[in-house]
């Protein structure tokens, strides 16, 4: 196998947990797929192999979800597989943490935004991620300083799902930050849309106005990048079908769904709730492996002809 690693334009590197996303990924993409071996000593530290020999160009497949344990695989990694041959590093992760904090917001707090990034941005040549948590920063390549940073959005294959299921909904976003997904996809089919006010009291109290968009007897969709306590989607939710939605329903890019939040959710009246398998989650209806295995055909024919 190492041989055959070796004669391929690029292979991808993944781990077994997410072998299933990432071999259909490096299927469709040309990449020949290899997997990284990890133990766990009984002191929690991490022992990796991978192949002995790489390619010049690499990619690894590492979902940044539960991301703290995975930072170290991805330095343990990446270092590793320049050691073994590879030039030319692309991280693939769908979920990229550490974005949202942006700013101190009290003295002394970490811009762990800055430090994330630049780390990553040490280890890599190109990052591709879907949807990424940004704020004040409106580029990714802004706080991932690499060659090639390349954003995905999970928006229109959520838009294309949900015409297949509802006719002519209204989107609706559960604060402003979510106008981005929200116009994006209902542009794409011209679906009325609009997105709540949120006022936030903390990690699980937060205070929200719907928009004055008439939605009575209108099938809804509460659309975000991502969903996590199910606290805002769970009160946006509540509103509207107080509001007489005929129904609400939930798409998301990335569906952490912490805890208990997916019975919070259909508790404040939530119908379906989709989500794209950018984080792996029962909801998973959409997949972004088309997507993502495009923009690896592209840097990989990018490397053959620089070659």
């Amino acid at each position: 196998m190492n041989a055959s690693l070796n004669d391929l334009a690029g292979c991808l590197l993944c781990f077994e947990n997410e072998r299933v996303i990432a071999a259909s990924a490096a299927h469709a993409a040309g990449l020949k797929l290899a997997l990284i071996a990890r133990h766990r000593f009984p002191d929690g530290e991490l022992r990796l192999r991978l192949p002995e020999a790489l390619p010049a160009r690499v990619v690894l497949w590492r979902g940044l979800h539960q991301p703290n344990e995975k930072l170290v695989e991805l330095l343990l990694a990446a270092q590793t597989a320049r050691q073994l041959g590879a030039r030319h590093l692309t991280l693939v992760a769908p979920y990229l943490a550490y974005m949202r904090q942006d700013i101190a917001f009290n003295p002394g707090e970490v811009v762990s935004q800055r430090v994330i990034g630049s780390f990553l941005a040490s280890l890599f040549d190109a990052v591709i991620t879907v949807d990424p948590h940004l704020h004040r920063v409106t580029m990714l390549s802004e706080a991932v300083p690499v060659r090639d940073a390349i954003v995905l959005s999970g928006a229109p294959l959520l838009a294309d799902h949900i015409a297949r299921h509802r006719v002519r909904p209204v989107l609706i976003g559960p604060d402003e930050e979510s106008l981005q997904w929200v116009s994006g996809a209902a542009q794409r089919f011209g679906w009325d849309h609009a997105v709540c006010r949120k006022t936030r009291h903390g990690d699980h109290e937060v205070e929200i106005e719907l928009p004055a968009l008439p939605v009575a007897g209108r099938q809804v969709v509460l659309m975000d990048d991502v969903a996590s306590s199910g606290h805002t989607v769970a009160q946006a939710a509540r509103l509207l079908c107080a509001a007489g939605a005929a129904s609400v329903d939930v798409a998301v890019t990335h569906a952490l769904f912490a805890a208990d939040a997916v019975r919070l959710i259909r508790e404040a009246g939530a119908g379906q709730i989709w989500s794209t398998d950018c984080i792996p989650h029962p909801s998973n209806t959409v997949s972004i492996v088309p997507v993502v295995a495009e923009v690896l055909r592209e840097l990989v024919a990018v490397g053959r002809s620089a070659a």
